[in-house]
C-alpha cells in the first residue's frame, strides 16, 4: 500500500487511490465540481487543484494517482490563488439568482465562494452572457442554462448509469451550455438524480420547486416503500410534513441513486391520510377513541372465534408493515386467535413493472420479511379471499390500504361478505372506504423497525417525528389489542420486538436492533 503525506497528516491507502480519495479518509476536503464518487473522471472543473513536491504545476486531485513517498499540499498560497482564480472564471457569467434559487443553501458555488472567493466581479453585469432559463426538459427536471458550469456530471450519469444520453454539450466558449438534442427530452426512471448530483442550480426538481428552502428542513434516514428494492433515502421534513427524498448512498443496494417513482412516495405521508378513529354504522362514520374502539374490534374478533371457532376469524397482513410489526401480526392470529386464516397481499398493484437496475416488479418493501416470517402470500392470500367471498370468515382484520391488485369494486363487494372488518391503515383507499372500523396507524415517517428487501437485506428506518392527528404507532396498536385479547405482552416500541423476533426466528438470529444500523443486515436464508 503506498504511503503518502497529505498537508502534514500520514496516510496509507490500496494502489490505484486518487489524491481527492486518499484526502478524504483523513478527514481533508478538496474543493471539487465535476468529481462524483460513481461517476467517471472528467477532470474539467479544475476546482481539485493541489501541490504536490517535485511536480513543477499543479495537478488535479481527482485524477492523480497517489505513489509511495507522495507529500501533498492543499493549503497554500499556490493553490488557494489558483482554486480562487478557477470560482471567478466560473461566475463571471452566472446570473444572480441566489435569493430565488432552489439551490440556495445547498450551492457549492455558494459554499466555496465564501470559502476561496469573496471577490469582486470584475465584469460588469450587463456583458454577461444570456442563455434559456425554466426550460422543462422532461422527466422531474427544469434546466436553467445560465446558471450552468459545464461539470458534465449530468451527461456522464446519461451515459453510464441510464445509457440513455439526452443530455450533451452545445455551443462553444463563453457560450457553450448543456441541453436536450431537439425533439427528444428526458427519456427514463431516474431523471430525479440529476438535481441530486448538480452542484449549482442548473438543474432542480419540479416536485420541491419553490416549495420550502432548505435550511428549514432536518432529515432523517429512511427506506424507499416503493418497491422490494429498498433503496435508501433520506428523508426531509419540516414540522410534520414531508417535503422530499433523496438517496442516501448504500454500495449493497441503491449505490448513490433511486427512481423517479420512488422518489414521490414521500407524498404517502402527506396526503389522504387516515388520522381520526371511526366506527361505519348504518353507512355513516361515527369518530371514536382509541380507547373507546380498541376495545370493540377485540371483542368482535374474540366472538366471532368463540361462537364459530377459530376460522371465522382472518388476519390479512401487509407486505407494507415492518418486520416488527408483521411478527406480532402473526402471533395476534396464530397465539391469541388461533386461527389458521393468515395471508399476506402479495398480489401486485399495478402493472408490475421492473427495469432490471433497481425498480422491482413487486411494489411493496417488505415482502421478504413476510414470508421469512412464515406469514404466506401468493396461493394462501387467494384462497383466503375465496374463504371470504364464501361468507366463511365473520370477523376479519386487515392491514394497509389495498387488497393486493383489487379495484375499488370488487374490494367493496368482497368485504361486504364480511360482518366486521376493522382496519390498520395509513391513507384512505378502497379498504377505509366501506371498513366497519378503521385504525389510522402512523406513516413510514413517523415510525421506526426494519424492512427485508428482495435480496434478503434487513434495513432500518427511523421516525422522524410523532403521528399525525390521532394515528397511532402500529407496535402500540398490536400490543394494545393483543393485551386486550389476553396477551400481557410488554413490549415497548420496535427494538424490544426485534429482540424477541431475533431470538425465535432463524433468518434473523444473531441480530440485534442496534447492530442492523443503517446500510443494513443479510437474513439468513
Amino acid at each position: 500500500m503506498p504511503s503518502l503525506t497529505i498537508d502534514g497528516k500520514a496516510v496509507d491507502v490500496p494502489v490505484g487511490t486518487t489524491i481527492i480519495n486518499a484526502a478524504e479518509k483523513i478527514g481533508i476536503e478538496i474543493p471539487r465540481y465535476c468529481y462524483h464518487k460513481h461517476l467517471s473522471v472528467a477532470g474539467n472543473c479544475r476546482m481539485c487543484l493541489v501541490e504536490v513536491e517535485k511536480f513543477p504545476k499543479l495537478q488535479t486531485a481527482c485524477s492523480t494517482v497517489v505513489t509511495d513517498g507522495m507529500v501533498v499540499r492543499t493549503d497554500t498560497e499556490k493553490v488557494r490563488k489558483a482554486v480562487t482564480g478557477v470560482l471567478e472564471f466560473l461566475l463571471i457569467n452566472h446570473p444572480i439568482d441566489c435569493p430565488i434559487c432552489d439551490q440556495a443553501g445547498e450551492c457549492e458555488l455558494q459554499n466555496y465562494y465564501m470559502k476561496f472567493g469573496l471577490h469582486k466581479s470584475r465584469f460588469a453585469l450587463e456583458d454577461k452572457v444570456r442563455k434559456k432559463k425554466v426550460q422543462d426538459i422532461g422527466g422531474q427536471i427544469v434546466l436553467d442554462a445560465e446558471r450552468c458550469i459545464l461539470c458534465s456530471r449530468c451527461v456522464r450519469f446519461l451515459e453510464e448509469v441510464t445509457g440513455t444520453r439526452e443530455l450533451q454539450f452545445f455551443r462553444r466558449g463563453d457560450h457553450s451550455e448543456i441541453s436536450v438534442f431537439p425533439g427528444r427530452p428526458l427519456n427514463n426512471n431516474y431523471t430525479g438524480n440529476l438535481a441530486d448530483i448538480c452542484p449549482v442550480g442548473a438543474l432542480t426538481s419540479k416536485d420541491f420547486r419553490f416549495k420550502c428552502r432548505v435550511w428549514f428542513l432536518k432529515a432523517f434516514p429512511s427506506v424507499c416503500t416503493g418497491c422490494a428494492r429498498g433503496c435508501n433515502v433520506e428523508a426531509f421534513f419540516k414540522g410534520d410534513i414531508l417535503y422530499r427524498y433523496k438517496p442516501r448512498v448504500n454500495e449493497a443496494v441503491n449505490r448513490a441513486w433511486m427512481c423517479d417513482f420512488g422518489r414521490l412516495e414521500y407524498k404517502k405521508a402527506n396526503n389522504a391520510r387516515l388520522l381520526v378513529p371511526f366506527v361505519r354504522e348504518d353507512g355513516r362514520e361515527k369518530m371514536m377513541s382509541w380507547g373507546g374502539l380498541l376495545p370493540q374490534v377485540a371483542y368482535r374478533l374474540k366472538d366471532a372465534v368463540e361462537r364459530e371457532g377459530p376460522d371465522a376469524a382472518a388476519v390479512i397482513a401487509s407486505p407494507q408493515s415492518s418486520n416488527e410489526e408483521l411478527y406480532l401480526v402473526r402471533r395476534i392470529a396464530s397465539d391469541l386467535l388461533g386461527t389458521k386464516n393468515l395471508a399476506f397481499t402479495s398480489r401486485v398493484p399495478g402493472d408490475g413493472f421492473s427495469d432490471g437496475f433497481l425498480i422491482r416488479g413487486d411494489k411493496n418493501p417488505n415482502s421478504r420479511g413476510a414470508q421469512l416470517l412464515r406469514i404466506p402470500g401468493g396461493p394462501a392470500f387467494d384462497e383466503l379471499v375465496v374463504k371470504i367471498a364464501a361468507g366463511k370468515v365473520r370477523a376479519l382484520l386487515l392491514f394497509g390500504d389495498v387488497l393486493g391488485d383489487l379495484t375499488q369494486e370488487e374490494t367493496a363487494g368482497l368485504l361486504s361478505m364480511v360482518p366486521f372488518v376493522a382496519q390498520a391503515g395509513t391513507n384512505e383507499g378502497p379498504v377505509s372506504a366501506v371498513a366497519t372500523a378503521v385504525l389510522p396507524i402512523a406513516s413510514v415517517a413517523e415510525r421506526g423497525g426494519t424492512f427485508t428487501n428482495h435480496a434478503g437485506r434487513v434495513q432500518r428506518f427511523h421516525a422522524g417525528f410523532p403521528p399525525r392527528g390521532k394515528a397511532k404507532d402500529t407496535i402500540g396498536f398490536l400490543t394494545s389489542l393483543a393485551n386486550r385479547l389476553g396477551a400481557g405482552w410488554a413490549f415497548d416500541g420496535e427494538a424490544s420486538v426485534f429482540r424477541a423476533l431475533a431470538a425465535t426466528e432463524g433468518p434473523f438470529a444473531g441480530m440485534s436492533y442496534e447492530s442492523i444500523g443503517s446500510l443494513g443486515q443479510e437474513a439468513k436464508g
